[in-house]
């Protein structure tokens, strides 16, 4: 009776997974197409020193974004059902508003004149509270975006963040036409909290009611507090190349930057995100099953680096006519940190699932414990970088850290939590990506030779790579096409 109880759990838990990563990838393809047309125009209209400039004051509004959740929203998605009460709900919906009441104060008075002295850049003091209307928003779908997530309704989250962000850029786009410039991106940043809004109060039917409990408070805050403190050294982490790059090297050095960074690292964190939000409610209900977390995990990094590998490769490979072709000459420069970057991604994407696993487990202490030893490691080898070599300097400083992250995940697995992996079980799971992508580059290579057009090698790469992935595994791609059609 266990046995048959334990299968349908599995098999509940496998439709799940599928259905929330078809919905999410779904997400992730049409947010990407749309994000990747809509720079692509933009690039166009606009110069990388206004690039540049937004990308500056990210740097500042970005981190009080962390700032801002609390680690509220992961509390509510990480406790079991039977330990939520509305009371918890509202709790965190006030705790958030009022939080980030205090945050828009601080960015508009204090922190956009810093960043303003800081780069020299006076325009940031007016950009930076603009973008800060988004901080001052973005607690209103806190809630809700918790709900949907612990009720894995990823097809709702998808619809919301794609007609969201689609409604934004189209406007933005229109800005840009008229000549609004660096406002443009600007507004593209911000709308997209707006248009949210009314979408996840249709979706959720929650509303907020005036209840505070200080015991509700301290069961969410508890664990947030982890959440927040791992947030904030990964967005250090993530962010200290935006920070030294625009202070040693200018506006227009980080807007080249900035492209190469949204080509390469912006798609794994977006993909990532997407993947963990599916996952990350499955590890918690599934905190104690050490054998599942282990296979779950394996499959998440395998079809990671199957969707990753092929478009990295192909920046590697074809960054520089890709570059030069469809953005223009003004942005050259981007190439041969775009082509180092995109190495660093297919190390990265090979452990991007870790935060997902230790918050889902209840490890968020060691999580945060992470953070600040690649911290530790990765500002003095940037900085070194970025003063010696300049955007060159930054890219393999990047890519040499994104190593020693792996080297942390592994160890990890092997001496600090249950969920054990060894290094010949995570090369096995990943053995088809890795053997289609050194076939596929070794295609390419032979492309160069005979100086075919990027469109077309990238066409060849493409038919490479997926061929032999259907060689190797075909059998599990049909059995994943036939459970979700059921």
């Amino acid at each position: 009776m266990d046995h048959i109880i334990k299968n349908k759990v599995v098999e509940n838990d496998k439709k799940l997974v599928i259905s929330g990563v078809f919905w999410t990838f779904l997400q992730l393809i049409v947010n990407q197409s749309f994000a990747f047309i809509l720079k692509l125009i933009l690039a166009k209209l606009l110069y990388p020193n206004q690039f540049g400039l937004v990308g500056m004051a990210a740097v500042f509004t970005g981190f009080v974004q962390v700032l801002n959740d609390l680690g509220i929203g992961a509390a509510l998605v990480q406790r079991k059902k039977d330990q939520l009460r509305n009371e918890h709900y509202h709790t965190a919906f006030w705790t958030g508003v009022i939080w980030s009441v205090l945050l828009f104060a601080i960015m508009s008075l204090a922190v956009a004149p810093l960043a303003a002295h800081f780069y020299n850049e006076p325009l940031l003091k007016a950009i930076i509270p603009v973008l800060s209307i988004g901080i001052l928003m973005s607690p209103v779908n806190l809630v809700h975006k918790a709900q949907l997530s612990k009720q894995m309704s990823f097809k709702k989250l998808a619809f919301i963040d794609n007609a969201s962000n689609i409604a934004a850029g189209i406007i933005a786009f229109a800005m840009a036409w008229y000549g609004a410039g660096v406002w443009a991106l600007v507004f593209n940043s911000v709308a997209t909290v707006f248009f949210a809004m009314p979408l996840f109060f249709n979706a959720t039917g929650w509303k907020p009611a005036f209840v505070f409990e200080k015991q509700a408070f301290k069961e969410v805050f508890g664990f947030g507090a982890y959440a927040t403190g791992s947030n904030i050294m990964n967005y250090l982490y993530n962010n200290l190349d935006y920070l030294l790059i625009g202070k040693l090297l200018g506006a227009s050095a980080l807007g080249v930057y900035t492209l190469a960074f949204v080509l390469t690292d912006t798609f794994r964190s977006r993909l990532m995100s997407v993947i963990n939000s599916v996952m990350y409610p499955l590890y918690g209900n599934r905190q104690t099953d050490f054998e599942s977390l282990k296979r779950y995990y394996l499959k998440v990094v395998l079809f990671n680096c199957l969707f990753i590998f092929p478009i990295m490769l192909f920046f590697v490979m074809e960054g520089g006519p890709f570059i030069t072709h469809v953005f223009g000459l003004k942005w050259q420069q981007t190439v041969g940190p775009l082509q180092i970057l995109a190495l660093s991604v297919m190390l990265h994407i090979l452990v991007s699932g870790n935060t997902a696993l230790l918050r889902g487990i209840g490890r968020p202490g060691l999580e945060m414990k992470q953070q600040l030893l690649k911290a530790a490691i990765f500002l003095p080898t940037l900085a070194l970088g970025i003063y010696y070599y300049g955007l060159m300097g930054a890219a393999v400083a990047i890519m040499l850290n994104k190593f020693i992250v792996v080297v942390i995940a592994q160890y990890t697995f092997n001496f600090l939590i249950p969920v054990k992996i060894s290094i010949a079980e995570f090369i096995a799971a990943i053995k088809a990506p890795l053997v289609a992508s050194f076939f596929s580059a070794s295609i390419l290579i032979l492309s160069r030779f005979l100086g075919l057009n990027f469109i077309i090698a990238g066409v060849i790469l493409s038919i490479t790579y997926c061929g032999i992935i259907w060689l190797m595994m075909g059998t599990e791609l049909k059995a994943l096409l036939s459970d979700f059609k059921k």
